[in-house]
């Protein structure tokens, strides 16, 4: 069947028009209200100027910003290329520190790009504690208040607060991997200072639709609220069993990233995340981008991809790779392979 038929047959809602209205949905039914920015400042607790062989500086930085419960702070480690003035930046919410296997730092600066590296649970403990971290700051009160994916956004969204003050980049990009690439693309929804949202891996409630699939094989609404409820709003959780009756689909994710560019990463393995569904997403999406004047998704044909595949013309990336679950370096070498086009 050709992607037409297929999401023909998931009966998708349509995007709206209006962006703010597709934000509003997304707010009131998945991620939960953010609270209102609040700019940031940093320090620099450490500088080294000659790291990778005098490649890289590479600063330690704390993000601190105002809330209504006092004052929060959370650690970042910067890497910035030596040789490239006014470098593009990945800001890139991570699992562990900044030397973890998700990052191949010297390869990144070797490409010209900087990277801003957080650890997601120094802004918000990944469980349903909501006692710690950036939850202590904004108790939650109504059923629509942000769950933990709305709080790792909102931190790295005050992270760019920071990099864009010190005006040394030229661009920024949003990166994360599995429940932080649904992170990653909530962000880069919610803050138009990003040129840049990429997806990796992130499946369910991230870039893949939920209506339609392989429930077997698959991540599902009813899956997902039922081990992960706190990382959404309570209201999300009513659409557990019941997806079609949702008032949207994924690709209103991705769509609510426009006109700003977004990649989608997937593993044809990785039968958990449904790369099928999240390619069919990009394809749902395109036409809110070409609403904008922006190319959606721009593929070889009308088919699903092959195993390994890459479409990089359009203001929506696709990446399909063998293997599994992993942020691997030929998912980032895509990422900056994508940055790098169309500039």
């Amino acid at each position: 069947m050709t992607c037409k038929e297929l999401l023909d047959l998931r009966n998708l809602p349509a995007i709206p028009s209006d962006h703010d209205e597709i934000l509003s949905v997304l707010k009131r039914e998945l991620f939960g209200e953010m609270p209102p920015p609040v700019h940031a400042t940093a320090t620099i607790d450490a500088e080294n100027p000659y790291a990778y062989a005098g490649k890289a500086t590479e600063r330690n930085i704390t993000v601190s910003f105002d809330t209504p419960n006092g004052e929060f702070s959370f650690p970042v480690n910067v890497y910035i290329p030596n040789a490239v003035e006014k470098p593009k930046v990945f800001l890139h919410i991570c699992f562990l520190t900044s030397m973890h296997r998700y990052n191949p730092i010297e390869e990144i600066i070797d490409n010209g790009y900087a990277l801003a590296v957080a650890c997601y649970l120094d802004i918000a403990s990944d469980d349903d504690k909501f006692d710690n971290g950036l939850a202590l700051k904004y108790p939650r009160v109504s059923n629509s208040d942000w769950g933990k994916i709305g709080m790792w956004a909102y931190g790295m969204q005050r992270l760019l607060d920071v990099l864009v003050d010190w005006d040394i980049f030229s661009d920024y990009a949003i990166v994360g991997h599995s429940r932080l690439g649904k992170t990653a693309l909530w962000c880069g929804a919610t803050d138009p200072r990003f040129s840049l949202a990429v997806s990796n891996d992130s499946g369910c409630s991230g870039a893949s639709l939920a209506r339609g699939g392989n429930d077997e094989t698959r991540e599902t609404v009813a899956k997902i609220v039922r081990q992960f409820p706190y990382w959404f709003c309570k209201n999300y959780w009513q659409y557990a069993d019941h997806e079609a009756a949702m008032p949207f689909d994924q690709h209103w994710l991705i769509a609510a990233n426009a006109p700003h560019r977004v990649l989608v990463n997937s593993a044809e393995e990785d039968l958990w995340a449904g790369p099928d569904g999240e390619y069919l997403s990009c394809v749902a999406a395109s036409a809110a981008f070409e609403a904008m004047g922006k190319p959606g998704l721009i593929a070889d044909s009308d088919e699903l991809p092959p195993e390994t595949c890459y479409f990089g013309e359009g203001s929506i990336g696709y990446s399909r790779r063998p293997g599994r679950h992993f942020f691997s370096r030929y998912d980032w070498n895509t990422a900056m392979r994508f940055w790098r086009e169309k500039e």
